[in-house]
């Protein structure tokens, strides 16, 4: 299969370039930018081509594009495609605020690495330092088939097997429930709350702790902490922890915090990213 790789040049797209050199499939590479260009050149002495040129004859057309550019970019490109052709986006934004252009005989597919876990079994110097994924680190991937023939999850699955691996799991889901993994669950819970961490340790620096040891103490009880409450070891905290979270929950956290996953309050953390 062909696939158009669209933004190739991008810190992302070089990413998936990679990747794919050597695949089974033939790569076409766009990238509208110099700067991109050159990158790509650089990493992998890949030359660019324009983008119907790509799209002649593609079967795949992966958008490694800003969410804010995907509109326009797909709005642009999809009316081009030959029927049966596979649209893939690597992240639910755009797709789920509606963002792709409507027509009933393209595939629109949908694709997102869960990265590297903090728990792996990586005995590698390469792959404990591949924080990302797609290098050196096995990584999970969710997919959804948005639209589109039920034969096309698989041949987009393997693409995204391709462009993200190694692969360690790989899970089907649906646009809405990937807009619930991010920006819900991975951005707006687990980023803001690592956020706070950081802010707490820069604030017990500044009541006097040594920087090295607040980072040393806040990053080993992350660890351990972390193995107990996501079940990676048979544990329990003890008393005294267990009276600090009673105490500090409500003290940090909002009673309806959790209305950041209802639908609308997604819709707007996706409207204002895209």
């Amino acid at each position: 299969m062909k696939i158009a790789l669209l933004g190739a040049g991008g810190k992302m797209g070089v990413r998936l370039a990679t990747n794919l050199k050597g695949s089974p499939y033939e790569v076409a590479h766009v990238e509208i930018g110099e700067v991109g260009r050159a990158r790509l050149h650089a990493a992998l002495g890949v030359e660019c081509v324009e983008t119907d040129e790509a799209l002649a004859g593609a079967g795949a057309v992966i958008l490694a594009v800003p969410d804010t550019a995907i509109q326009v970019v797909a709005a642009s490109v999809v009316p081009k495609l030959a029927p049966g052709t596979i649209v893939m986006a690597l992240d639910a934004a755009a797709p789920f605020a509606g963002h792709f252009p409507e027509r009933a005989d393209v595939t629109y597919f949908v694709s997102h690495p869960c990265h590297p876990p903090i728990f792996n079994d990586e005995t590698e110097l390469a792959g404990r330092r591949d924080h990302f994924g797609g290098v050196a680190a096995r990584q999970s991937i969710v997919s959804a088939l948005m639209q589109g023939p039920e034969e096309h999850f698989g041949i987009g699955e393997a693409i995204a097997r391709t462009i993200y691996g190694p692969i360690l799991r790989s899970h089907r889901v649906t646009v809405e429930q990937m807009a619930l993994l991010e920006p819900g669950l991975s951005e707006t819970v687990c980023a803001t709350l690592l956020v706070v961490m950081k802010d707490a340790m820069d604030e017990v620096v500044r009541r006097g702790v040594d920087p090295v040891a607040a980072r040393d103490f806040l990053l080993g009880h992350l660890n351990i902490l972390g193995a107990v409450v996501m079940g990676e070891i048979d544990g329990a905290f003890s008393d005294a922890c267990n009276k600090a979270i009673v105490n500090g929950k409500p003290r940090l956290m909002r009673d309806d915090w959790l209305g950041v996953f209802e639908p609308q309050e997604i819709a707007e953390s996706i409207r204002a990213i895209t």
